[in-house]
């Protein structure tokens, strides 16, 4: 089996070749916590976790690294404001982070860096900036030398005019050169810093995630993510410090891959628009398993357009998927290699999730057109096996159908009471009585089934 990536670095898709098949390397771009994130993070997050899925099951070790950003201009001003110290508000938004990352259904890293754990590292990877001709010392800064580095604009595929424009660069008596980014900058008493050979202060953005891979991945990576936001400056400035900072036989990441971004009803997410959707928010008003599975529906390098039509669609996939999971229990199943299904073979061509899910759509299909036990089997055995990779269809069915309601709704054990009932007239042959139970329930969204089971019932979508 070979996995095909599209690579930023090179903008083809390539076949995926790791250095070392037996430990796969991946770094991710995490946040910097300064406020709760919104669902386009939700969305990056949902794919790589989705790549790492696919990796393990490719492989029999993937190291996969995800940083905090716990020091940031924006972390001090945030925690300025509310009165409290850096690491105290950073503190609360990382488990805000993993507590969202957990209720989405993604796995856990392997490493969980974070930036103010790595000082020391970071310090180290500068010094060997300086010392190889790469950075500089300037009015208690250290900046990196863009000049020195002549496959700068690689990456983004910009030229200088244009990489000026878009890092808004600051225009300083210490830089040498316009474009020269920070590494290091000083801070004063009221700011959080650290002890260095160029006077206190505390780390630029960009520095931390080269210190970070080389401590806990080596010199080379396999796989470097993150969202096309991040390809300038962030990702284009990590390159040129990354290759400059040691001698790399294999360059620094050989497989740059990078996400779209997410728009809300055909418009740009936005605070201003009052379209702004905060993960956690939104977790909480919905299924986390419907929010997961509409986040991968989109191809990761595709932008996404999030809509009410877009969670109809999704409820219905999982409507159909709880459904064989529920009338199909008394079927007898067997285990499935995820790597023998056509699902798995169309997420190896870049994570092809259109196509994916388009055959998992199918497979549902053929199973309530099946005509025998066998076949209906078979073919539930498949979607399980899906369903556990993707991380959806993890419920109880019956609870999925029964969802949740809010105050002005039936209770489950009001609705229950009804069905009693109904069952009680019925048997009492008043049809009647029974008929008005199911158009009172109807009419409060409720759609029961008479099964030989006993009567099932859910709620509308």
């Amino acid at each position: 089996m070979s996995l095909k990536l599209h690579n930023s670095l090179t903008g083809q898709k390539e076949h995926f070749e790791p250095q070392n098949p037996d430990n796969v390397t991946l770094y991710v771009c995490g946040p910097t916590v300064y406020n709760y994130i919104h669902i386009g993070n939700g969305r990056s997050a949902a794919n790589y976790d989705l790549l790492f899925r696919v990796l393990n099951a490719l492989y029999p070790k993937v190291t996969y690294a995800r940083n905090f950003t716990d020091v940031d201009d924006k972390i001090n001003a945030a925690a300025k404001d509310e009165g409290v110290d850096i690491s105290v508000f950073a503190e609360k938004y990382m488990q805000a982070y993993d507590e969202d990352m957990a209720k989405l259904g993604n796995l856990e890293p392997t490493i969980v860096p974070r930036a103010t754990e790595h000082i020391g590292d970071i310090i180290t990877t500068i010094e060997a900036l300086i010392e190889r001709g790469h950075a500089y010392a300037a009015d208690g800064h250290v900046l990196f030398a863009v000049d020195s580095f002549d496959d700068y604009g690689k990456l983004s595929k910009r030229n200088t005019e244009d990489m000026i424009a878009g890092a808004r660069v600051e225009v300083a008596s210490y830089k040498k050169n316009p474009m020269d980014f920070v590494l290091w900058k000083p801070s004063s008493d009221d700011l959080p810093g650290w002890d260095s050979p160029w006077g206190r202060g505390r780390p630029g953005w960009h520095i931390e995630c080269t210190a970070m891979i080389q401590k806990h991945l080596g010199e080379t990576i396999d796989i470097h993510g993150g969202g096309t936001d991040l390809l300038f400056p962030h990702h284009e400035n990590e390159l040129a410090q990354g290759t400059c900072c040691s001698d790399h036989s294999g360059g620094y990441a050989k497989y740059w891959v990078h996400n779209a971004m997410l728009d809300i009803e055909g418009e740009k997410m936005s605070k201003s628009l009052g379209n702004f959707i905060v993960l956690r928010d939104i977790l909480n008003e919905q299924p986390p398993e419907l929010i997961r599975l509409a986040l991968l529906t989109a191809h990761y390098r595709s932008n996404m357009n999030w809509s009410e039509q877009l969670l109809h669609q999704s409820r219905s996939l999982l409507d159909r998927l709880y459904t064989i999971k529920r009338d199909g229990d008394a079927l007898i199943t067997t285990d499935i290699d995820i790597r023998d299904t056509e699902f798995f073979a169309m997420l190896l061509d870049d994570l092809n999730t259109p196509k994916a899910f388009a055959n998992l759509h199918e497979l549902t299909t053929r199973f309530f057109k099946a005509e025998s036990d066998d076949e209906r089997a078979a073919l539930k055995s498949e979607i399980h096996a899906i369903a556990d990779f993707i991380g959806v269809m993890q419920m109880d069915a019956q609870a999925w159908f029964q969802g949740t309601s809010d105050d002005s709704a039936l209770s489950a054990d009001a609705i229950e009471a009804l069905l009693e009932e109904r069952v009680a007239a019925k048997e009492a042959k008043d049809f009647a009585r029974a008929d008005e139970i199911r158009d009172q329930l109807a009419a409060e969204g409720i759609q029961i089934k008479d099964t030989r089971e006993g009567t099932l019932w859910s709620r509308d979508s």
